[in-house]
């Protein structure tokens, strides 16, 4: 992972699904080519999130959408009444149909989201979230 702020990597998780790079009040996710992500799967990210995070530490999950995959997007519903701490969602997309499917993507959330061309742009959007909350 190649980016050039200045943010501490707290820790990198190589799951099942994906790798998981943890920072103080962000995460970014690199799922793997061709995953289902559903709710019940996504269970021991779920873990991971509670452990840095807890449900008072305020957080953003940047998607950073290396590659294709896909998700039930209902479960984003229940995820994000896990964590009351939970303050956006960003994508960071490469091409024009990851782009459709993050915009589709944001009606299923309540909180703050974007859609963004570079993964530097998002982690910046982190600060100015974190700033407000």
């Amino acid at each position: 992972m190649i980016h050039n702020f200045d943010k501490k990597l707290i820790r990198k998780h190589e799951l099942a699904m994906g790798v998981f790079y943890f920072y103080e009040n962000h995460v970014i996710s690199e799922i793997k080519e061709g995953i289902i992500l559903t709710f019940e799967n996504c269970a021991d990210l779920f873990q991971l999130i509670h452990s840095y995070y807890g449900t008072s530490t305020p957080f953003v999950y940047i998607s950073n959408r290396k590659n294709s995959y896909s998700f039930v997007p209902t479960g984003h519903f229940k995820s994000s009444k896990l964590f009351p701490n939970f303050v956006g969602y960003g994508v960071v997309t490469y091409d024009a149909i990851n782009n459709k499917v993050a915009a589709l993507e944001q009606s299923f959330l309540e909180n703050e989201t974007r859609i963004f061309d570079s993964l530097d742009e998002a982690v910046l959007w982190v600060d100015e979230l974190i700033a407000r909350d």
